[in-house]
């Protein structure tokens, strides 16, 4: 790699059930970094939780791997002590044992859900002391857990549904009746359920009775400690936003309108519609958009919406505000998204959901806004945002004041 580049670490995968979209996301951001200014290199967490480098890992048609591609790829872990760069260490196996250690500059860490939009790996990164694009730990934490996340929006004098907690039982995946009827409280039928801390509505499901929700908690219970049910929204209209700081001021990408052809949006009109399921076929300038505008009918992007809807201004400008709100109360940065739900015949809205690392990093949003940013260039102010806020985070190489020291520190 050249050194008078910044090394830029695409971490995705990892070990969850929106594992297969990070990839796409991952392999999607690889293709938009701007080349000129940045070399880049994937790193590949697998569903078992082993972290791989290798060049194949930025090819779509390598995965999932098989024994073949397997020799292909080295297994690496994550240097822990801080340093002035970032570092990969290579784990001694086979003929690959004397493998260098891979220094980097940046992380950009692109998964969805568990294990690495959740604040955990940005704590990780934050205790080895390396730069990394999006959320911080807090708020990556807070924003991925749809239960905290109501509260902070309450506390922000931002509407939300009313909301109860459904909590996995210590045995098994079912609940007593009387349980599930005591913890619903003034939640009425119909009713929604999902889990609470997974996105890309795996596990959403609606709810006509008590027998109906209890039959699908099993499901969420499978993948999440926790369901959270909100009441049924008739004549359901959704609206999502994106909100940075990364260009100086905070500012608001375009709206966009999802249309759903069901009452639910779930995970295949989400990711695969209009693709023939093939999700994320075209990652290259084409399909993901590095230096012109990216095409949004190409796999996780083809979902059927309208981008700046006809919205009255009062609405328009309630999305917008209550995003930045949200985005300040966290301390945002990065480039999180912000889905908002509605009832279109009595104008009422609530801000529903924060996606910290959404799907392609909302790129599209970014491209029809007033002041267009080409997926390029976002991802390079989210690069160049990860250095100042590492930069804020400095401390001394010895930590311990002077006056509190109770330890002789030697040489």
């Amino acid at each position: 790699m050249s050194n008078s580049k910044k090394s830029i670490a695409v971490f995705f995968g990892g070990r969850s059930p929106e594992h297969d979209v990070s990839v796409v996301t991952g392999l999607q951001i690889l293709s938009a970094i701007d080349t000129e200014k940045y070399d880049t290199f994937p790193v590949y967490i697998s569903t078992e939780g082993e972290w791989l480098v290798g060049d194949i890992l930025s090819e779509r048609g390598s995965y999932m791997l098989n024994a073949e591609r397997r020799k292909q790829v080295r297994s690496v872990t994550l240097d822990l002590k801080p340093g002035k760069r970032a570092r990969l260490v290579p784990l001694k196996t086979g003929l690959l044992g004397n493998m260098k250690l891979i220094e980097f500059d940046v992380a950009v860490p692109s998964f969805h859900g568990l294990y690495g939009e959740d604040g955990n790996i940005q704590g990780l990164f934050e205790f080895a002391g390396v730069p990394y694009a999006g959320m911080r730990t807090m708020g990556s934490s807070v924003l991925m857990d749809k239960g905290a996340t109501k509260k902070v929006l309450q506390g922000a004098g931002i509407p939300v549904l009313p909301y109860a907690m459904i909590y996995r039982p210590d045995e098994g995946y079912m609940i007593a009746e009387d349980k599930l009827k005591n913890a619903m409280g003034d939640i009425k039928f119909p009713c929604i359920v999902k889990p609470s801390h997974l996105g890309s509505s795996i596990g959403v499901a609606k709810a006509d009775s008590l027998e109906e929700l209890r039959a699908s908690l099993p499901t969420i219970f499978e993948f999440d400690d926790a369901a959270i049910i909100e009441p049924f929204v008739q004549n359901l209209v959704e609206y999502n936003v994106s909100v940075s700081k990364a260009f100086g001021e905070i500012r608001t990408s375009a709206i966009e309108r999802p249309k759903a052809t069901e009452e639910l949006l779930d995970f295949k009109q989400k990711y695969l519609s209009g693709s023939d399921g093939k999700t994320g076929d075209k990652l290259g300038p084409e399909g993901g958009g590095t230096k012109t505008v990216g095409a949004i009918s190409e796999g996780m992007l083809s979902l059927t919406r309208e981008l700046n809807p006809d919205l009255d201004a009062e609405k328009a400008k309630n999305i917008q505000d209550w995003a930045v709100t949200m985005f300040k109360a966290v301390e945002g940065t990065g480039a999180p998204r912000i889905d908002f739900i509605g009832n279109e015949k009595s104008g009422e809205l609530w801000l529903n959901e924060v996606n910290p690392w959404p799907g392609s990093i909302g790129y599209f949003l970014w491209e029809a806004a007033t002041d267009p940013i080409l997926f390029t260039e976002l991802m390079t102010g989210l690069i160049e945002e990860a250095i100042t806020e590492r930069k804020k985070r400095n401390i001394p190489k010895d930590p311990v004041p002077a006056e509190a020291r109770l330890l002789e520190r030697k040489g």
